[in-house]
C-alpha cells in the first residue's frame, strides 16, 4: 500500500509542478462550460425583421408593438411594397417580414376574421419555422385578448403545456450534453498521455522494474485526475445553477455520484489509449479527434439520435456520453432518481470495467 501511495504522490507532483497541464485540467472546463453553455442554444432571440404595414390601423400596430416589445423580435425596417421584400432578404439584414393587408383591423372586427402573412428566409429552415412560431404565437396571444370570453362558430381551441421547461431555455438541454462533453475530453485527453509520456522521457523502466504490480501502477496514474475531476463536477455543477440557471431538480448526491462513475469511465478509456499508444501526439490524437466528433453527433444533446440512420444508432450505443447525458438530463432537468436510470448506470459501470481490464491487458511489462 506504501508503494501504491508513493506512486500517487509522484503523479500529483508531476501534475501540480506542470502549470499548463493545471491549466487544463481546471481552466478548460471552466471556460468550456461558459462558452459553450452560452453558446450552444437553439433559442432564437433579437432576430431583425420588417414589417410591410398595409393598413396602418389599430390592430396593425398593436401587433407590431407587442413583436418589437418581445426579446425574440427586432423591428429594423418599414417596407413600403411588396417589390422591397425581397430586396431587404437579398441585403441580409433581416429573417423575416410580416404583412399586414389593407383594411385588416376592419376584417378582424366585422368579419372575425383577417390574415397576417409571414414570409421567412428559409436559407437556414430551423431559424426560420422558429420565427415564425414565435410570431404565430404572439399574434395568437393578441387575438386571445381581443376576443375574450367569445367563442366563434368551430373555433378548436389548443392548450400548450411543456413539462420540465416551460420557458423553453436551450440551456436545460445543452448544459447536461456540455458536462458529458468537458468531462469526457478533458479526463480522457490527460489520462491518455500518462502512461505514454513515461515511456518518452524514459522512466518506464523505474516502474517496470519496482515490484508494484501493472493494476497498481494503473489505478495509480488514474487516482490524481479522479480527485481533480472531482473540482471539475463542482465546478461544472456550481456553474450550471448559479451562472446558467439550470436547476437541478433531482438528488444532489446521485448526480454527483453519476458523475464520478462517467469520469471512472472516461478515464479508464484514456488509459486504454494510453497503454496502446507509444507517444503523446498520437495519444492526443485519438482522444481530442477520435471522441470529440462522436460524443457531439451521437451523444443526443446535439442532433435526435432517433433522426439518425440505423447504423449511427448502433453506433451511438458505443459512445459513453450519450449514456451519461440521458443521466444528467434525467436527475437535473426530469428530477427523476436511480430507478429511472439504472439501465445506464449499469452501462456505464459496465465500460468502465471493459475499458479498465482491457487497459490492463495492453499494458506492456516488458520495453521492446
Amino acid at each position: 500500500m506504501k508503494q501504491f501511495l508513493s506512486f500517487v504522490k509522484k503523479e500529483f507532483h508531476h501534475i501540480l509542478r506542470d502549470k499548463r497541464t493545471m491549466f487544463i485540467l481546471l481552466g478548460m472546463p471552466v471556460m468550456q462550460i461558459l462558452i459553450f453553455g452560452f453558446a450552444l442554444t437553439n433559442e432564437v432571440k433579437n432576430s431583425r425583421i420588417a414589417v410591410l404595414d398595409n393598413a396602418n390601423d389599430i390592430a396593425s400596430t398593436a401587433i407590431r408593438s407587442e413583436l418589437n416589445a418581445s426579446r425574440y423580435f427586432d423591428i429594423a425596417a418599414d417596407l413600403h411594397s411588396y417589390r422591397d421584400i425581397e430586396e431587404a432578404f437579398r441585403e441580409g439584414k433581416i429573417k423575416l417580414v410580416v404583412v399586414f393587408p389593407q383594411q385588416f383591423n376592419n376584417d378582424l372586427q366585422h368579419f372575425n376574421t383577417a390574415q397576417v402573412q409571414l414570409v421567412a428566409d428559409a436559407s437556414d429552415p430551423n431559424v426560420a419555422t422558429t420565427l415564425v412560431n414565435y410570431a404565430t404565437s404572439i399574434i395568437k396571444d393578441y387575438q386571445s385578448r381581443i376576443t375574450g370570453d367569445r367563442r366563434l362558430p368551430y373555433t378548436i381551441d389548443t392548450e400548450m403545456r411543456m413539462l420540465y421547461n416551460p420557458q423553453l431555455k436551450g440551456a436545460y438541454n445543452f448544459v447536461p450534453g456540455v458536462m458529458a462533453l468537458v468531462l469526457m475530453l478533458v479526463c480522457t485527453m490527460m489520462t491518455a498521455i500518462t502512461i505514454v509520456r513515461e515511456k518518452e522521457m524514459g522512466t518506464m523502466e523505474v516502474m517496470l522494474v519496482s515490484p508494484v504490480r501493472p493494476l497498481k501502477i494503473i489505478v495509480a496514474k488514474a487516482v490524481p485526475y479522479l480527485l481533480l475531476s472531482m473540482i471539475n463536477i463542482t465546478t461544472i455543477l456550481l456553474l450550471s445553477v448559479f451562472v446558467l440557471d439550470v436547476p437541478i431538480n433531482g438528488s444532489l448526491l446521485l448526480l454527483i455520484g453519476e458523475s464520478v462513475l462517467f469520469t471512472l469511465t472516461t478515464l479508464s478509456l484514456g488509459l486504454l489509449i494510453s497503454s496502446a499508444t507509444n507517444s503523446q501526439q498520437t495519444a492526443m490524437f485519438i482522444s481530442l479527434t477520435g471522441l470529440f466528433l462522436p460524443t457531439v453527433l451521437l451523444s443526443g444533446f446535439m442532433f435526435p439520435i432517433e433522426n439518425m440512420p440505423l447504423p449511427l444508432r448502433i453506433i451511438s450505443h458505443l459512445v459513453p456520453a450519450r449514456w451519461y447525458y440521458e443521466i444528467a438530463r434525467s436527475v437535473m432537468i426530469k428530477g427523476l432518481g436511480l430507478g429511472a436510470i439504472w439501465k445506464e448506470t449499469l452501462i456505464l459501470a459496465g465500460m468502465t470495467l471493459f475499458f479498465l481490464v482491457l487497459s490492463i491487458r495492453k499494458f506492456k511489462i516488458r520495453l521492446a
